[in-house]
């Protein structure tokens, strides 16, 4: 029975016979006295243990065995060489008696991923040196797969996820084919070694090589586009700069003639439209002139830098520059003012309701109506004579209206009680609740019963000088089971919890489709297959 040990190299435990470990144990002392002479060269001792390390856990799993024997041990250092060849001064690789089944699989070569000399992940430099193929050919049919719907950025992808980085310097030396043994570890570690003292002496050569072609590409770009922009390029400038001075010349008009709207100087009915009637008159022109600096300012330095750039005029005194951004900062802060201000006015919302019994009939039908409905009040502001408007009924269209967003909803339920009737809800908001209750109280909705035909109108009117708090109007229609109903198309943008489309064309005659009440709610007299 041979005595074995539990030993620690390479950070790895390995069983081992007292014997073999003996002859390791020589053979490592003999090394370190050769290579730890500096601390440089103690690197190399470190890879070397790591790499008998390896070697005998690829034994123990090729034989399936748990201890490393004698033999294990001289084959393996007679394939990594004794440093009697370098004091022989051999450059040949040394040269094994050894008749072993590991000899090819330690000397084959290895697929990795070369970072060292990477563009991306180093997978093409890898593979360059497993195939001994150029990398500049494995790069640029890479770049030309990619195009052929994107098929080899997944290639390339996949191979990134599944070659393992070369990291230690066994791993390096194995994907590049060389013997992992003491003379290959020592030409490795000569070459990195006089690689760094050359990179130290020009401190551009320690870029990768995708970084040193991009520093390249990007001194050259900069060297074009300067030449550019004094030639060609000054050209285009001046083209875009007149643009932008016609264009902000066009947009800061506007702007002055949208501020004489607002106050007043040729139509004062420019107030009443939305979302200008949400401000209120008493500090509508203050806002507005805030307004109009803000956007204004702006546009004339735009203006005013084109004009420097377009006809190399002397930029403007400094002093006014100072002038411009203040007044702009001032008419800032006036606008942020005002809109918390008018934003206060909408954080209490009151709601009340009224119910309107309908006549009973087995058929109603329902449309929008598009009349308009004046007061006393309406009648002598429009000036509508009595007898020249006798008999005519004036319209106007909803889907044109400027007054306030769509402010009217519809929803048709099943009645409890059998009873059909209207529920009419009016909700608004305000600053506080009285306020919101009292913009709802004020609002006017018009609904007309003639018979089976109900009428709705399409928005809400608010009273004279009533501003928009979100004034609307929710209708409930209630009607008993098997009523039926003939609703106009006009009417389905109105419709809440139903869309009149989700019936087949069958269900339309003339324009108005036709449904019936049933228990679960409003159906399709002819049910969709």
């Amino acid at each position: 029975m041979k005595k074995t040990l539990n030993i620690n190299i390479g950070n790895s435990i390995i069983h081992i016979e007292e014997g073999a470990y003996e002859l390791l144990t020589s053979y490592l002392i003999e090394v370190k006295q050769h290579f730890g002479k500096s601390a440089d060269d103690f690197e190399i001792v470190s890879d070397i243990e790591n790499r008998i390390a390896e070697m005998f856990t690829e034994i123990l799993h090729t034989q399936q065995k748990q201890v490393i024997e004698l033999e294990d041990v001289q084959v393996v250092i007679g394939l990594m060489g004794s440093v009697k060849d370098f004091e022989e001064g051999a450059e040949e690789e040394p040269a094994t008696d050894f008749n072993s089944p590991y000899t090819t699989a330690f000397a084959e070569r290895k697929i990795y991923r070369d970072t060292d000399e990477a563009m991306v992940a180093g997978v093409c430099s890898g593979l360059s040196h497993y195939l001994k193929m150029d990398v500049s050919i494995l790069r640029i049919v890479t770049v030309l797969s990619i195009f052929l719907g994107g098929s080899g950025l997944i290639a390339y992808l996949v191979l990134w996820i599944a070659i393992p980085k070369a990291s230690t310097r066994a791993e390096k030396m194995a994907m590049k084919g060389e013997a992992a043994n003491l003379q290959g570890f020592k030409r490795s570690f000569e070459e990195e070694l006089s690689n760094l003292k050359d990179n130290l002496k020009n401190a551009n050569e320690h870029l990768q090589p995708l970084v040193k072609q991009s520093g390249n590409f990007i001194t050259e770009f900069i060297t074009v586009l300067g030449t550019f922009l004094q030639g060609s390029g000054k050209i285009i400038f001046k083209f875009i700069a007149i643009i932008l001075m016609i264009t902000g010349s066009v947009l800061l008009l506007g702007d002055f003639i949208s501020l004489a709207a607002i106050l007043g100087v040729w139509y004062s009915g420019v107030t009443q439209i939305f979302p200008l009637n949400i401000i209120n008159g008493s500090y509508l022109t203050f806002f507005s002139t805030a307004v109009f600096f803000v956007i204004g300012i702006p546009l004339l330095g735009v203006i005013l830098l084109s004009v420097r750039v377009a006809f190399n005029t002397r930029p403007i005194h400094q002093m006014v520059s100072y002038g411009l951004l203040l007044s702009w900062l001032c008419a800032l802060s006036v606008g942020i003012f005002f809109v918390a201000k008018v934003g206060s006015e909408f954080k209490e919302e009151a709601t009340f309701a009224q119910t309107l019994s309908l006549q009973v009939h087995p058929v109603y039908t329902l449309e929008i109506d598009k009349s308009m409905f004046f007061s006393k009040e309406d009648s002598l502001r429009l000036q509508l004579n009595s007898t020249a408007y006798a008999g005519k009924i004036i319209q106007k269209d909803p889907e044109r209206s400027t007054s306030a967003p769509r402010n009217v909803t519809i929803r048709i339920e099943k009645s409890d009680n059998n009873i059909p009737s209207v529920t009419e809800s009016y909700s608004s908001k305000g600053k506080d609740f009285a306020s919101a209750l009292n913009q709802a109280k004020n609002i006017r909705y018009d609904f007309i019963q003639k018979d089976s035909l109900l009428k709705f109108s399409p928005e809400v009117h608010l009273q004279k000088n009533a501003y928009w708090r979100d004034q609307h109007v929710e209708l409930l229609i209630k009607l008993p089971v098997g009523t039926k109903l003939r609703i106009n198309k006009n009417l389905d943008r109105y419709l809440n919890g139903y869309s009149l489309w989700d019936c087949d064309d069958e269900n339309f005659v003339d324009d108005r489709y036709e449904g019936v009440m049933t228990g679960e709610g409003l159906k399709c007299q002819i049910e969709k297959k």
